[in-house]
């Protein structure tokens, strides 16, 4: 892992001011910083997947769709079950990726 990349990623997310970073910002830093601290991050990139999956960048991509919402419940169900946010952040990712299964999108 190039630690000048996690740095930078970790300067982001301190200068961004907010408790979560959304949108593809949100996403390049969480998925970075999930592969050095799964536990730390992890909930936080679920929660992003999921909330990406909602953007009218993927609105007329359901392919697109289903797999920010696959690696949403991969990213979830790995977490730790002591975890205090896996609970919450995995029901919302199968609750995401169910509804866009029936061909309901949206949160």
């Amino acid at each position: 892992m190039d630690q000048d990349m996690v740095l930078r990623a970790r300067v982001k997310l301190l200068s961004a001011g907010r408790r979560v970073v959304r949108g593809v910002e949100g996403l390049t830093i969480y998925r970075l910083l999930s592969r050095v601290e799964p536990e730390v991050y992890g909930s936080k990139l679920a929660y992003v997947l999921v909330e990406a999956s909602a953007s009218p960048l993927v609105r007329e991509l359901p392919e697109q769709r289903l797999a920010l919402l696959e690696e949403a419940v991969a990213v979830a169900t790995a977490l730790d079950p002591v975890n205090p946010f896996r609970a919450k952040v995995l029901a919302r990712a199968l609750d995401a990726r169910r509804r866009e299964l029936d061909g309901r999108p949206g949160m």
